[in-house]
């Protein structure tokens, strides 16, 4: 049975996948989510049922529009993929528990982040919003109001952390070092991480994007990074993981 949830969190996954891509690149077009329908961007061709299945639909018509023959982006197959993988993984986590509906709201709003990030360099407030004002309602109803008070003062927290580094980082690089976006990402970490680990991300996104930065950094292409994307992978990361801060402290201590 085990596989067999495994499985089905995955098919959920690729499919929840492809909306949040959709929804990324609409909301960060200023279009509607809701309508129109899925259609290719270049040609308007609406897309059959059998056009629409993630994953498969790419591979049947070979990553090619049915009418126009316009390239369909690979993003979108990725996507597809990862999501699915990371509610496998939130599945394999947590089970069937209330934790599980957390990590799944995360998991769900920091993909349609990281996808409008590397792609528009934004980082939707519709998303944070919505994901944050649904996160603090799960918690009162899940766990009472004393709980989702501790989750919020943490959100809070974190930050008013992530925002006196920013304003470090402006005064010494005498530029914007972080961009808005970064700095209300973090109250969502600190809901669903807690202060603590929350601020691990900060540590654990700059070791992950460090090959980046340098990579970027040596080539000709335009010397800015969006480090939205890499906060999100960290803080998935330490989720699915459940790694604690004392679990931290005593791998680094050995």
């Amino acid at each position: 049975m085990e596989i067999f949830y495994k499985v089905m969190f995955f098919i959920i996954g690729a499919v929840m996948g492809s909306f949040f891509h959709v929804v990324a690149t609409r909301l960060s077009n200023n279009e509607s989510i809701i309508s129109p329908g899925s259609h290719c961007p270049k040609c308007n061709h609406y897309l059959k049922w059998y056009e629409n299945i993630p994953i498969f639909s790419y591979l049947f018509l070979r990553g090619k529009c049915s009418k126009c023959k316009s390239k369909i982006p690979l993003s979108y197959v990725i996507v597809e993929i990862v999501t699915g993988l990371l509610y496998a993984a939130c599945y394999h986590s947590f089970k069937f528990s209330f934790d599980l509906i957390i990590a799944l709201v995360f998991v769900s709003a920091l993909i349609t982040v990281i996808v409008s990030d590397i792609e528009y360099m934004i980082i939707l407030d519709e998303v944070l919003i919505f994901s944050t004002l649904l996160l603090a309602i799960l918690y009162i109803f899940g766990k009472g109001l004393e709980v989702a008070a501790y989750h919020i003062y943490s959100g809070v927290g974190a930050f008013l952390t992530m925002y006196a580094i920013k304003w470090i980082g402006d005064k010494a690089f005498q530029k914007e070092s972080l961009g808005g976006g970064d700095i209300k990402l973090m109250f969502l970490f600190g809901m669903v991480l807690g202060l603590p680990m929350s601020i691990c991300t900060i540590f654990l996104a700059t070791f992950i994007a460090f090959p980046v930065a340098l990579i970027i950094l040596f080539s000709d292409k335009e010397n800015i990074i969006p480090f939205g994307p890499f906060l999100s992978m960290a803080a998935i990361l330490i989720m699915v993981s459940k790694l604690q801060l004392t679990d931290l402290l005593e791998k680094l201590i050995k």
